[in-house]
This record gives structure tokens, sequence and C-alpha cells, in this order.
């Protein structure tokens, strides 16, 4: 049967970056890099910008926490200052939540509102400069990226409720690594691993990563590394925070920026875009987990596996299905969260990721999904009838948008995402003690390590008393920490006026 003209499909997709002392860098701004990205989805389409009734922007680091700094300066307007680089005017302008789920999140949302006739043509944008402003402002030409855009905007706010908390800064708590490593260390404990087999375990997920990378064009670090040089501490390998070593984690100072470009399926005949063009969401989800201290269990990602595996069903396929696949790799924790689940291997022929993941290809901010989309639907393309899918990461691995994509004619449907959320809500969870005392058990922990050398010990555990969960200091237990086997450990914990303390 014919498909509704309201069908959304995507058209257009664009991938722009640069590196320092490379040929042609011009020190783009994140608008620059991110108005260029959308003229080449605008090109892909063969399109005008003018045909553009709606924008949204993916949320800058700069701008994504409240005590976030712009060094030199940022827009006022993002999607507003993007559209105007390109020439478009559309009436409604949207500034996303914070989140690496952001990028899957907005095409989800956006097809969905194209399919119920709420919009046409949608732009979707994103960019990040880290290294650029880095630079720029140790330097003593300091450009000034401060612009306004006059305009409608319909800004979300950061987005943070649920996924960054200020009463765990004092524990040290306060970058991301550091929430990962206790999910990380949960997994090891779960699969009864030492240091040692763990450490390799992680080498071997993200060394095809690095091989893929080093292909990419866009990638901020294209050099393929072995598994044993991903994992070992050196002088540019330093440890970040148990079991983390730099090479493991996200790189964000990068440069670079992606776009793609939504439409119904009557405005893609209209403007007389090519068939070959078109690509299809043939399944999508959007789930969140519970807070870090409510959740089950903190070795996994519930909304990861219920995302993923909805947004196949949608797409009447299973994993095997698949021609390619981006999972978000900010750490290997949420790669495994997928993997486990559903048993794929770190050596999969089709490769985990088609950029090279967030640590090698870089991991642009919120943005970094959108390079993922853009090119699975590059591949899409080059093999039509196939599928790909994108997983997409965000918070403390504290939401999960996931989308199937591919030229194979198929009709939008909507997610019970809705249903499934309130299912994982259901589930079962320990309480949280707010002031703990008495014998208690180490359920994950980690210890962060800073430039100079110091080391803060962070264990979350539970009251032997009653199963409550509390998060404490673990510095004085830093040699259990660091030698031994603490998960497991049979630790003391006390509350005062500084917080929870493990002895």
């Amino acid at each position: 049967m014919p498909l509704p003209d309201s069908t959304p499909v995507i058209v257009g997709v664009g991938q722009v970056s640069e590196r320092h002392g490379e040929p042609g860098y011009r020190g783009r701004s994140p608008v620059d890099l991110a108005a260029d990205a959308a003229r080449e989805a605008l090109d892909d389409a063969a399109i005008a910008a003018s045909e553009i009734d709606t924008i949204a922007g993916v949320r800058q680091f700069e701008n994504s926490l409240p005590f976030s700094q712009a060094p030199l300066g940022r827009s006022d307007n993002f999607p507003r200052s993007v559209a105007a680089r390109v020439g478009a005017a559309p009436y409604r302008a949207v500034l996303e939540v914070g989140g690496g789920q952001s990028p899957q999140h907005l095409v989800n949302e956006f097809a969905a509102a194209i399919a119920a006739g709420d919009a046409r043509v949608v732009l979707l944008a994103g960019a990040e400069a880290i290294s650029t402003i880095e630079r720029l402002s140790r330097s003593g030409d300091r450009p000034d990226f401060t612009e306004h855009a006059p305009g409608s905007l319909e800004d979300r706010g950061f987005g943070l409720e649920g996924i960054v908390s200020f009463d765990h800064f004092p524990y040290g708590l306060t970058e991301a690594p550091t929430y990962y490593a206790l999910f990380e260390n949960a997994r090891r404990a779960r699969r009864g691993l030492s240091r040692a087999a763990y450490a390799a375990e992680m080498g071997a997920l993200f060394e095809p990563f690095t091989r893929i990378a080093a292909a990419n064009p866009h990638s901020a670090a294209p050099v393929a590394r072995s598994a044993a040089e991903l994992v070992t501490v050196t002088e540019a390998n330093r440890p970040i925070a148990d079991p983390y070593t730099r090479y493991l984690v996200a790189r964000e100072k990068v440069n670079q920026g992606a776009a793609v470009l939504l439409m119904s399926l009557a405005a893609a005949r209209r403007l007389g875009v090519p068939k070959q063009k078109w690509v299809f969401v043939a399944g999508h989800a959007d789930l969140r987990e519970r807070d870090l201290l409510a959740r089950a269990d903190l070795s996994t990602s519930p909304a990861a596996v219920a995302a993923t595996r909805h947004a196949l069903d949608l797409a009447g396929i299973d994993m095997d299905g698949l021609a390619s696949m981006d999972l978000y790799s900010c750490f290997p924790a949420p790669v495994f969260a997928v993997t486990d689940a559903f048993g794929l291997s770190p050596d999969d022929p089709r490769g985990l990721t088609v950029t090279g993941g967030l640590p090698f290809f870089g991991g642009a901010g919120n943005n970094y999904s959108m390079h993922a989309i853009a090119s699975i639907v590059d591949r899409a393309r080059a093999e039509p009838g196939s599928y790909g899918l994108v997983g997409a990461n965000g918070g403390m691995m504290s939401k999960y948008s996931t989308g199937v994509y591919t030229t194979a004619p198929v009709a939008w449907k909507p997610s019970d995402s809705q249903k499934l959320q309130a299912e994982l809500d259901a589930r079962p969870a320990p309480g949280e003690a707010a002031s703990p005392s008495g014998p208690a058990v180490v359920e994950t922990y980690t210890v962060k390590h800073d430039r100079g050398g110091d080391r803060t010990g962070i264990v979350i555990g539970r009251l032997e008393s009653d199963g409550r969960r509390f998060l404490a200091h673990g510095d004085e237990i830093l040699d259990l920490l660091t030698e031994a086997e603490p998960i497991g450990a049979r630790v003391t914990v006390r509350s005062d006026d500084d917080g929870n303390r493990v002895s």
C-alpha cells in the first residue's frame, strides 16, 4: 500500500570538522561549524534553506550546566544563528536539553511531528569547537563568538533532573568518568573478573573502534591502537578514574559539526528530492534510567537494552538483521550494556561503531550521535534495503534514544516508550540511607586521579542491616580500593557534618 504523504524521511546529512595545525583550519565557532554541516545537508538534498519551517539545535557543553562558561562568548539563540547563516527563516526554533541522547531524540521527536502534520521540513544541527575555543582563549588575539540572533526560541533548559545531583559533588562525583567508573567496576564484579582481565576486556572492545577512527577523515584522533596500548598506563595514557585510562574516555576537545534534514514524503516529492536519498526511520525509542542510587543494578542499563530491543521490534528485525550500528561509546560501560544483552562480540564483522567512537572519532559534546546518524544514513544509501542502528546515551547512563534506519519504504510507527518506561520504573530497587551508620559492604567504587597525583576514593555501599544504599568517601580505605578486591568487602560507614565515610 502507498505510504501516507506525512511519512517522515531523512533526505540530507552533513558533517564537517577541522584539526588545528592541518590544512584548511579556520578556527570556526560552533555556529559556523553547525552552519557548514547544515549547508552540506541542504546540498545533499538539493533544496533551498527557505523551505525549512523548523530548526532544532543541540546544546553545546559551554551551555549545558548552570555554571558553564563560554570563554569566547556564544550565541544567545544558537538555532536561529545557524538558520541565519544558511539563509533560513523557520517559524519555530528549538534548543534541546543537554545529553548525548539529544540528536537521536530530536530525530524521533520531529519525525513524529512530521507524521502528525505539525512540521514539514526540519533541520537538526549541532557542533562543538572545544579544541579551538581552548586554544584561542589562551592567545593574545581572542575572537569574540558572541552574537545575538533575533526571533523566538524554545529553550528547553539544561535537563539535569535525575542526571546530575549537586549532593554528589562533595564526594568527588563531579564529572562523567567518575560516574561511569562506578558502573564499570560493578560490571567487573558481576563478571567475576580480576582488574587485569577486565582491563584486557575493555581494550579488546575499543581496539576495533580505533581502526575505524583511523580511517575516518573527521576523526579527532585518527590513530589505530592495540588493546594493550589502550589500557597500559603511560605518561600520555594516565589514570583518570579506576578502571579508566585516558584512552578509554570520550575525547571532548574536538571541532566537529553535523546536521540532519528531515521532511515529509509530500515535501520530498514536491521538492524533487531523488528517491535514492530517502532514508526512513523504521524503529525508535526513548527511555531513561532512575537516579543513580535508585537503580536496581549499577552494572548495566535496562533502559538502553529495552530501547534497543523496542526499536528493532518496530523495524521488524532482530540484531542479526542489522548491516551496521553505532553504539554510544563515551566509555566502555554503555557499549557493554548493549553487547552483553544481545550477545555481540567486539570483533563483530559489522563493527560496533561507524564513526570510530567518542574516545577516538571524538565526543562532539552532546552532538556526537548526529555524526553517527549521518554516517548510518550514508551506509543505508550505499546498501539499499539494509538496516542500521544508532544507540545514543545521555547523562550518567541516564537516557537512551535509539533509531533504526533503512532505505526500504516504511510507514512511521509510534513507539511504546511510555509503556516501557512505566515498566522500567516499576522494577524494585533498593532504598537510600541518608545518614548511614554501621556495618556495610562495598557495592562498587572508583578512585579518581588528578594530574598532580592526588587520589580520591568514592564508594557506593549497602548497609548490612537492611540493604539500603549509600554514597561515601573512601579515602580511609584507599589501599583496599587500589590494591585488593573492594567489592563485597565489609566496611563500617559513619555519617557526620562532612558526609558519609567508610573505614
